[in-house]
């Protein structure tokens, strides 16, 4: 299946550092995703891990020297940077922020890091007095000032035994940057409101009514929409994933809740996404106390809930904004359904999804989707990773957006 990262190429930078041996589980977490890794490692990295390695993860010649006996003609400091679509530094040593923040070019690492034209991260690790020490700092804000991501490193124990700050960032951390880094910034200064998860509609302190959704596409939208520059407003109903990095979360727990948070917010928004599987429906009555089993048929009223998207296409009917998406959980008459509500609730794009498709719908990791837009366009799309599946919803928005 596509990996949000296939046909990438990376230009991975490893130097003297006893972190080396995360860098090896990074490149083999690029790798599987696809990405063209080429290694270029300092002779101080050589110490701590053989090139081998790397080599054997990524599928890929290693470069180590400058000089190398097999380069022929090619001159690999201009050929390799010219070919990347990213540069990262990972671990990153204070030497070798050093040379970078001053201009030294006495290795292939450093020769390779000025001529690089491509964005360039560095993932700092060292010990928490080198990483303090007020050369360091400035050498990291001059890198800055150079236009290069510095991802900070996370505290915790150390190989030197010292307590506090300079490991090596997590690949969870790391793989957000390097998406952040690839995306195009094509909502920056957008304000994006983006609905999530299930709401729970309580009729006793014990019990509650809801559905199966687990936020992974409304949160997977959150995190793409951030990677491409936008402010993100993400209100969430109950759900176990964590927060994307960088998002406003407002946590809701029903679907009244939910109404006043979309309400509140979404005239500063440039762009609301209801991805969110709202109750229909909520008990009439809350009872105080949990309700004892007896043995008899239980009788539930049941009152509907407010309908936000159709109220938001109704406002928008007036103010022409802001770009409405909806979504349709469906399980038959998919496309049938999808156009009664874009019609219906005066959508801008609506996404349709098979809810007992055996790889679709709610808590999967995958999705296939169909996109209608206002002019009643249809786009059918392959099974795919709901990662892949936000991307492509917010590659539409950003058209319409146009």
């Amino acid at each position: 299946m596509k990996s949000i990262l296939a046909g990438k190429k990376i230009l991975f930078g490893i130097t003297g550092s006893i972190a080396v041996y995360k860098a090896a589980e990074w490149v083999r977490e690029l790798t599987k995703a696809e990405v063209e890794v080429t290694v270029v490692m300092t002779e101080a990295a050589a110490r701590f891990i053989s090139s081998l390695t790397f080599a054997a993860l990524s599928g890929r010649r290693v470069y180590t020297g400058m000089f190398e006996a097999d380069a022929g003609e090619e001159m690999t400091h201009i050929s390799l940077a010219g070919e990347c679509d990213l540069c990262i530094i990972a671990p990153a040593t204070a030497q070798s922020m050093a040379k970078f923040a001053n201009g030294f070019a006495d290795d292939l690492l450093s020769t390779l890091v000025l001529a690089c034209k491509a964005k360039v991260l560095v993932f700092p690790a060292m010990n928490s007095n080198m990483y303090c020490h007020a050369a360091t700092q400035a050498n990291l804000t001059r890198l800055q000032e150079y236009g290069y991501g510095i991802i900070e490193p996370e505290q915790g124990k150390l190989a030197c035994g010292d307590e506090g700050i300079g490991r090596l960032v997590a690949w969870e951390t790391a793989r957000e940057k390097i998406l952040s880094a690839l995306a195009p910034q094509d909502l920056a200064d957008r304000t994006v409101l983006i609905t999530a998860g299930p709401t729970w509609e309580s009729f006793d302190p014990a019990r509650h009514l809801s559905n199966r959704s687990s936020g992974k596409m409304g949160y997977g939208l959150a995190r793409a929409a951030g990677r491409r520059g936008a402010r993100v407003i993400l209100v969430s109903g109950p759900s176990a994933i964590d927060p994307p990095p960088g998002v406003e979360i407002v946590n809701i727990i029903n679907a009244r809740e939910m109404h006043d948070a979309v309400m509140e917010h979404y005239k500063s928004a440039d762009v609301v996404v209801m991805a969110a599987a709202v109750s229909d429906y909520r008990p009439a009555k809350t009872m105080q106390q949990k309700i004892k089993k007896g043995g008899k048929l239980l009788d539930l009223e049941l009152v509907p809930n407010p309908d936000i998207l159709k109220k938001l296409g109704q406002k928008k009917k007036k103010a022409k904004r802001p770009l409405l998406i909806g979504f349709a959980a469906e399980s038959s008459h998919h496309i049938e359904e999808g156009r009664r509500k874009l019609k219906e609730k005066n959508l801008d794009l609506i996404v349709i999804n098979d809810i007992i498709g055996k790889d679709t719908g709610f808590a999967a990791d995958t999705n296939q989707i169909s996109l209608i837009d206002r002019d009643y366009g249809l786009e059918k799309l392959p099974l795919l990773s709901k990662e892949v599946c936000a991307d492509m919803i917010l590659d539409k928005v950003v058209k319409l957006l146009q």
